[in-house]
């Protein structure tokens, strides 16, 4: 038996939607150009692989924007995300950076909580993500003053109110969100419209993507990161990569 098509990466493309989503390419895209002509080699692209992150891939590549772009390999990331990696690099004939975790402190932390201790208490779950994430991010932000992520305020309530320009307090940097109010829809429509590669998981209704111990699937009418720390309330669901303070 065939397995079900996910509706949500399968929009239907029509006239309006095709328009709207030029439109904001087109936005996109000239913040994008601001932003690099603005900081230069100070800028860096945090890409998670994401569906955003591979439609903002696309929209750098396509207009020859030559934007430094990172990968956080956590050491746990599921083996389609890898794949998907290869696949962006051959695409776009580019290469991504790739920053890893203190091996001593990976070491350390399974040491004393054991190998999966993010299921035993929110506390543990994002000292995980302090060693896996937190710490190499600030390896790859160091000396930069600006960066560009694939945030939607319409991915979680943690997220309401984004904007495509903000000042990350937490990390004394500029943040660029140049898809901040872009639908699920327009995300996908546009990947769609371009053929950009994404992660064969999102046609197994897996919306968004993390470490595969900390990411499953969900269900029609969840909402879209609700597999992300599913054992977690909606309020506490980030890792701390986008912390307000």
């Amino acid at each position: 038996m065939n397995a079900p098509r996910n509706p949500a990466i399968h929009p239907k493309l029509t006239d309006a939607l095709r328009i709207a989503v030029t439109r904001k390419a087109a936005d996109a895209r000239a913040l994008l150009a601001q932003a690099l002509a603005e900081f230069g080699d100070r800028l860096a692209f945090a890409n998670s692989l994401g569906a955003e992150d591979v439609a903002i891939t696309h929209l750098a590549c396509s207009a020859h924007l030559p934007l430094e772009t990172f990968l956080l390999d956590t050491g746990r990331l599921p083996a389609e995300t890898y794949s998907l990696l290869a696949r962006l690099e051959a695409r776009y004939k580019t290469r991504f950076k790739l920053y890893f975790p203190d091996a001593g402190a990976v070491e350390a932390f399974v040491a004393a909580h054991g190998i999966d201790a993010f299921f035993e208490s929110v506390e543990l779950r994002r000292a995980c993500c302090r060693v896996r994430k937190l710490e190499p991010l600030k390896r790859a932000l160091t000396g930069k003053q600006a960066w560009i992520t694939g945030l939607r305020a319409a991915q979680s309530p943690t997220r309401d109110g984004l904007a495509t320009r903000e000042w990350d307090e937490a990390n004394g940097l500029v943040k660029f969100n140049p898809l901040a109010d872009w639908s699920e829809a327009e995300v996908w429509a546009y990947i769609r419209m371009n053929d950009v590669p994404y992660n064969t998981l999102h046609e197994r209704f897996y919306p968004s993507i993390g470490c595969a111990p900390c990411t499953r699937a969900i269900s029609l009418g969840e909402e879209l990161r609700a597999g992300r720390w599913w054992w977690e309330a909606p309020q506490s669901k980030e890792c701390g990569l986008h912390a307000k303070t």
